[in-house]
């Protein structure tokens, strides 16, 4: 029963998070009420408190997913791997994520041009530990020899604001490309520029393109 009471709370855990990224990029977090968010969840209002008491915990709570689904990409990196095909998995990857979640992508842009206010104790505690370890795995593939030198920081810097440059401003790149959605062809386009670009720029080589 237990196993049972647990997955049902997953799921609605996992459906008023989906609901909540959805209103908060229509209305804001001002516009949004706990309602909307119920009723485009398909729950009563009480269950969304139940799991979520107030309206910031559940915004915030969208934010540290959000945060999670991209930094979990960068998991397992390593010195000893292959720097090229890390970083071409990690910009593909990331390109996936801001394809198929761009409400996402557009919540977090939204905080930080706030000045994240509501985060800023993660950027300050987990994002900054996260930022260090991997650019110490740079640094270590560097001083191998195995890519440029370069400044670890700004690389993973440029990753993010390029791959999410596509979700943030998805009308613009839509509108002006006469497209109503972007497709699979798009999807891999987008992949191969930024790995080429990206890649070569410091000093690897895309894997497959040897």
């Amino acid at each position: 029963m237990k196993v049972k009471t647990g997955r049902i709370r997953e799921q609605n855990s996992l459906k008023i998070l989906a609901a909540a990224e959805a209103e908060f990029v229509k209305h804001g977090f001002k516009g949004t009420s706990m309602q909307n968010i119920a009723d485009a969840a398909e729950l009563p209002k009480a269950n969304v408190l139940y799991y979520f008491s107030s309206k910031k915990n559940l915004y915030v709570a969208v934010l540290s997913a959000i945060a999670e689904r991209w930094d979990s990409n960068l998991d397992d990196m390593h010195e000893s791997q292959d720097p090229g095909e890390v970083l071409n998995n990690y910009i593909r990857n990331k390109v996936d994520l801001a394809i198929q979640y761009p409400n996402a992508s557009k919540i977090y842009a939204t905080e930080i041009i706030q000045g994240a206010p509501n985060l800023k104790e993660h950027m300050r505690t987990g994002l900054r530990t996260w930022l260090r370890e991997k650019t110490r795995v740079i640094e270590a593939w560097i001083a191998q020899g195995k890519m440029d030198r370069v400044d670890p920081n700004q690389l993973i810097f440029l990753i993010w604001s390029s791959t999410q440059h596509y979700a943030d401003f998805e009308a613009q790149i839509l509108t002006v490309s006469n497209k109503q959605e972007y497709d699979s062809d798009d999807v891999e386009q987008i992949k191969r520029f930024l790995c080429q670009v990206i890649l070569k720029g410091v000093g690897l080589t895309p894997p497959g393109n040897a």
